[in-house]
């Protein structure tokens, strides 16, 4: 298997559509270790070669047929492509075409056609002519991006024009707009996600020979809304709208972070963000409503949450060199006012929120039509036992369930049911909480369990039994206040506190242990759950002991939900406190 690739970008190895054409060509290469055959990729960067502009001499059809009378790097171009087997034609939209390098391409394939007319009808307009080689089974692949912000109906002349040389529907075409997003490190996020995507259709093409409607749409869809995208392209340019004259670095970089505003997520609440950037003593104010956003420079509003950065750092965050959160646990920024935007800051300025918008916006936009969809009914044969074997691997996949994030009611179902139960009866208590206990791994089965939930299952269903075998139900609830407290300190001695094990998932999963804030959050409330339960353990043991046990009832039921309101209230105000910058952090 020969493939050549022609970037046609003046910009050569730096082309934006060259991303997408390598990606491309790397998932080709995935889908294709199957198959016992080698593969060789040509690369010709037309950049970089000397091909000049056809003379239209038609030297090549009567004086030397087939061959140009220029010479130049064109015939290496010619002898490359009648070895390939697939041509990956990657370029830029230039002017709603391609590139004038690599039009000079194209038009200097004139050697490659015979000079009479031909009768085939397969072409798009009213004449055509016959190649003068053998290309029967030759495919060929257009990727491009532009700077709009789809690329519906931007490529109607590009779509014309290899029509008429390569026939209608003997194509495939991954079209992408936005392409300039494609160098901007902050949104790599969004990027790569779309660059896997282009990798996965250019597996499905080695398997299959096409790509498959699935991956059709979601090539198609938006990068970003229209407005996001635009908004960003604007700014980009680093001109102000009303002066004409260049805007500083940090201004432009606040317009694009501005740009980024989901106000979908707008909750009623107006905000005013304030960013100083310390280290060029820069203050902007971004207004979030319901409307979008607005980039103050006068600081004209009462600012709602202020941030004082260096500009290094917040770049540094953007473009995920460092976590936003490990960064203000760390105190490279600090924050005042309202912290609710900054624990919701993926709602309002996150990629995937603006990727679900662009989403919906792209379900209101006609798709643009693959040529490549259009295929003969010999080679739907050819591939349709390969592509049935494929569909087949996937439902399975599908049908593997992906279970579910832990649950902490998996641990606490247990206990909760054998203090209750064993204390109104122990007897029929022990039994009922050593069935629940038994039952837990069925009843929490779309959930994943932890070290906590097996360890729980286990004590519980021990201390069920003394209970059942002793008859000494307080003796054996107030050894499970203990253990339950124990547990939780313990779990401080360790990487991962108890209660961080079940809700770190609600802060990006394993990348929230390097979250100072989010870590000591947890282990200071670990600590006071612990504390609490040993506690309960140790009053529980002596009121029963002074003959007071019915006050246990309200007290043992109230500390926990009291607990609650605290651990509700501490988990905003403590990271809070830590990013205003206290000088005794």
């Amino acid at each position: 298997m020969n493939i050549l690739l022609i970037n046609g970008s003046p910009k050569g190895k730096r082309s934006n559509s060259l991303r997408l054409a390598n990606s491309f060509i790397e998932g080709f290469k995935e889908g294709y270790k199957s198959k016992n055959e080698a593969i060789s990729i040509d690369e010709m960067h037309v950049a970089s070669m000397n091909v000049g502009a056809c003379k239209g001499c038609f030297a090549c059809w009567q004086k030397t047929p087939g061959v140009c009378c220029i010479n130049d790097d064109m015939q290496t171009v010619i002898g490359k492509m009648l070895e390939a087997d697939i041509v990956v034609w990657s370029f830029p939209l230039y002017y709603f075409s391609v590139p004038g390098i690599l039009k000079n391409v194209i038009d200097r394939q004139l050697p490659m056609s015979l000079p009479f007319m031909s009768t085939k009808d397969d072409g798009y307009g009213s004449g055509s002519h016959d190649c003068r080689y053998d290309m029967e089974g030759k495919r060929h692949v257009l990727i491009s991006t532009c700077g709009f912000y789809s690329a519906e109906g931007n490529y109607d002349s590009v779509l014309r024009m290899f029509d008429h040389f390569l026939g209608k529907g003997h194509y495939t075409t991954i079209f992408c707009g936005q392409g300039e997003l494609f160098r901007v490190k902050e949104l790599s996020k969004r990027t790569d996600e779309y660059l896997a995507t282009v990798k996965s259709a250019g597996a499905e093409y080695a398997i299959t020979g096409k790509i498959s409607e699935k991956t059709e749409a979601a090539l198609h869809t938006l990068l970003y809304p229209r407005e996001v995208f635009e908004s960003m392209a604007d700014a980009s340019w680093g001109i102000s709208r009303t002066t004409g004259q260049k805007e500083a670095d940090d201004l432009v970089f606040t317009r694009q972070m501005a740009a980024l505003y989901n106000k979908d997520a707008y909750d009623g609440k107006e905000r005013v963000l304030e960013i100083c950037y310390t280290d060029l003593k820069h203050t902007y104010q971004i207004k979030l409503d319901d409307k979008g956003s607005e980039v103050l420079t006068d600081q004209s509003l009462a600012a709602t949450t202020h941030i004082d950065t260096p500009f290094t750092v917040w770049s540094a965050i953007s473009r995920g060199e460092i976590g936003g959160a490990e960064a203000l646990g760390k105190q490279m920024y600090t924050v005042t006012g309202d912290f609710s935007l900054m624990v919701n800051w993926d709602k309002f300025f996150g990629s995937t929120s603006a990727v679900k918008e662009a989403e919906k916006t792209s379900q209101g936009v006609e798709v643009q039509k693959n040529p490549s969809m259009i295929k003969k009914e010999e080679n739907r044969k050819k591939i349709v036992g390969r592509t049935t074997e494929i569909k087949k691997t996937k439902k399975t996949s599908q049908g593997e369930k992906k279970k579910k994030n832990p649950s902490m009611m998996t641990m606490l179902i247990p206990w909760i049911t054998f203090w209750i139960a064993v204390s109104v009866n122990t007897e029929k208590g022990s039994v009922i909480a050593l069935l629940v206990a038994s039952a837990i791994p069925f009843i929490m089965r779309k959930h994943k369990f932890v070290i906590w939930d097996q360890l729980s299952i286990v004590a519980v269903a021990i201390l069920s039994a003394i209970a059942s075998l002793t008859g000494a139900g307080d003796i054996s609830t107030d050894i499970g206040y203990l253990v339950f407290g124990l547990f939780w300190l313990v779990s401080c001695l360790t990487k991962e506190p108890l209660c961080a094990t079940y809700v770190k998932y609600n802060y990006g999963g394993e990348a929230a242990h390097k979250n100072p804030l989010f870590m000591k959050t947890n282990y200071i409330l670990a600590a006071a759950w612990g504390v609490l339960y040993v506690l309960t353990a140790v009053w529980t043991f002596l009121l029963k002991k002074a003959g007071v046990g019915a006050t246990l009832i309200v007290v043992n039921n109230l500390m926990p939900v009291l607990m609650g309101i605290f651990t509700g209230w501490f988990e905003k105000w403590y990271p809070a406190r830590l990013a205003r910058g206290s000088k005794k952090q």
